[in-house]
């Protein structure tokens, strides 16, 4: 693919994001949940693991701990035990408890609305803070970008960075804003299906005209 002006690389990101919106209709977070708050400690578990390991962990968890209040009373020791599963338990154990600890003391027990508020709690970076925003509150304040999203938009050829933070920043003028919750979705479920990260099926990939890295 030749070298693109930046006009160009917009237009095919939105021609991207179309063709994606097309093939997954049903596209949307796949951590379950019920409050803003569950949605948030499944964010903060999902770090460095599936979203299908949280979805089996955490039914019992939140039948365990049905409130904020009940998670910000947990014994940490038994909290850990109980998110053993999803990795780094002792660190993600303390996060869950300080964070809810915090809403009570600073906000009342309600999740805050706004990035900067959120980015201020034990455990929550702006990964965490944009899919509390997004999946939670509809709020567009960023793009998540996961491993998922950061290896398939290196691969279409949006961005040449590694850190999550440089990527975003690429990203930002390409998509639509109204497309910034859903793009994280789009490319975390093509992820999944075509363009898995051992081997991508460039072959059957409805991207391959637009995408400067197929093999096919």
């Amino acid at each position: 693919m030749p070298k693109e002006s930046s006009e160009q690389k917009q237009r095919r990101a939105r021609k991207i994001v179309a063709l994606l919106k097309r093939h997954y209709p049903e596209a949307g977070c796949t951590l379950s949940y019920r409050t803003i708050h569950q949605l948030m400690v499944a964010t903060i578990l999902s770090a460095q693991c599936t979203d299908e390991r949280v979805n089996l962990v955490t039914p019992a968890l939140f039948k365990k701990y049905r409130s904020l209040k009940a998670f910000a009373e947990s014994d940490l020791a038994e909290l850990g035990r109980d998110i053993y599963s999803t990795g780094f338990h002792n660190a993600k154990a303390k996060s869950i408890r300080a964070s809810a600890l915090q809403l009570i003391d600073r906000h009342g027990g309600r999740i805050p609305r706004d990035l900067d508020s959120l980015v201020k709690l034990t455990g929550v970076g702006r990964k965490t803070a944009s899919v509390i925003l997004g999946a939670g509150y509809g709020l567009a304040e960023g793009i998540v970008v996961d491993t998922h999203v950061g290896r398939i938009s290196r691969l279409l050829g949006l961005s040449s960075q590694k850190d999550a933070v440089k990527i975003e920043r690429d990203l930002i003028p390409l998509i639509p804003e109204k497309d910034w919750i859903q793009y994280s979705h789009l490319l975390i479920l093509h992820g999944r299906t075509i363009c898995k990260a051992r081997r991508p099926d460039c072959s059957n990939c409805f991207l391959h005209k637009l995408c400067p890295s197929t093999t096919s």
